[in-house]
């Protein structure tokens, strides 16, 4: 068995255009100093990173991975969420996506999903440069709103979408065999990869894909009322990415997990600091650790409360504390007898 690394922090909620949060040297002094030992960079935050010279440049990458270590941080993984989320976007969303294309594409959903693409794949080539193994991604979504089925869903809809998906991202997905990266879906609401169901359709309209896998973030799941720890238990050998992050859900009389349109401080399901929500980590770290799990533990900060410099600083600490040193022994070898066939046939009463 394997020990994870952390703690890492996710730093798209953390960039910003005033320092220390508005270079990567800045955050990674930053970081440093609260105990983070290593960095998941936003592939789309240029203040942080230049993906595209990250793809064609080996020296760009030295040079980043040079400074990060002066400062005892290393690049966890890259983050191409809001590339991805543009691979797939129904039309009734264009206009919200569009502010994460460049401004010439808005308007144009065509050429803004082949950009979205060109990025995700260059995101891959990027990795590769900086010795990573994982990249973490949104789907997108072609279905989401009709994931409440009334009127009901014509028939084949869902299937139809999910070959169109399938489509999409399959050539991104070989791209990533090419480059060596796992590409890790965070399963989230209003992405088509939403839970288990939706993650088996898609991985079986990509042929069971080596590199389609999973971005584990129990504060999604906690929110949809899914038994978090049994998705451990199902899908551990394609979880590869793991975002630490802490919900609660307090249904009342008038809303429950839809939230009754209201913002987040008002909402029956919230995302909260480490530690403030309802998440049981210590069990979810526990399986991890029993399946293996080598990859990082990030901080995703998103609270609807703490202030996030806070929410940093307490959750470096939990995530330390949290992290299971996997042992290389046996409790009880002290009792060992040693045994051979003979031996254990002889116990058995079968004779030799």
């Amino acid at each position: 068995m394997n020990t994870m690394k952390g703690p890492g922090l996710m730093l798209a909620q953390f960039s910003a255009d005033a320092a220390p949060f508005n270079s990567l040297e800045g955050i990674a002094d930053w970081c440093a100093n609260l105990g983070f030992k290593g960095v998941q960079i936003p592939a789309w935050d240029r203040r942080l990173f230049d993906v595209e010279k990250a793809a064609e440049s080996q020296a760009y990458c030295d040079d980043i991975k040079g400074m990060l270590a002066e400062r005892g941080i290393v690049i966890t993984e890259l983050a191409t969420h809001l590339f991805g989320q543009l691979v797939a976007v129904h039309p009734a969303y264009d206009a919200m996506c569009d502010g994460f294309a460049p401004e010439a594409l808005r308007g144009k959903p065509n050429e803004r999903s082949a950009w979205a693409v060109q990025q995700v794949n260059l995101a891959a080539r990027a990795s590769r440069r900086l010795g990573l193994s994982a990249m973490g991604t949104f789907s997108g979504a072609l279905l989401w709103p009709y994931f409440f089925p009334f009127p009901q869903r014509p028939e084949g809809i869902v299937d139809i979408a999910f070959e169109e998906l399938a489509k999409r991202w399959l050539p991104i997905l070989d791209a990533c065999e090419e480059s060596g990266i796992d590409l890790c879906y965070e399963i989230h609401p209003s992405e088509d990869l939403h839970d288990g169901e939706t993650f088996e359709m898609f991985l079986e309209k990509v042929g069971g894909h080596r590199r389609c896998n999973i971005l584990y973030d129990p504060s999604h799941l906690l929110l949809q009322q899914l038994k978090y720890l049994d998705y451990i238990d199902i899908y551990h050998e394609r979880i590869r990415m793991f975002h630490v992050k802490d919900a609660e859900f307090n249904p009342t009389g008038r809303q429950g997990v839809y939230g009754g349109y209201r913002g987040w401080t008002d909402r029956a399901g919230r995302f909260r600091s480490l530690g403030d929500g309802q998440v049981a980590f210590r069990p979810i770290f526990s399986k991890l650790a029993q399946y293996g799990f080598e990859g990082w533990a990030v901080l995703e900060w998103e609270c609807c409360l703490k202030n996030q410099e806070d929410g940093a600083a307490e959750g470096a600490a939990f995530i330390r504390d949290h992290i299971i040193r996997v042992t290389d022994e046996v409790f009880d070898d002290f009792a060992g007898t040693g045994a051979d066939r003979d031996a254990n046939r002889r116990m058995l009463g079968l004779g030799v």
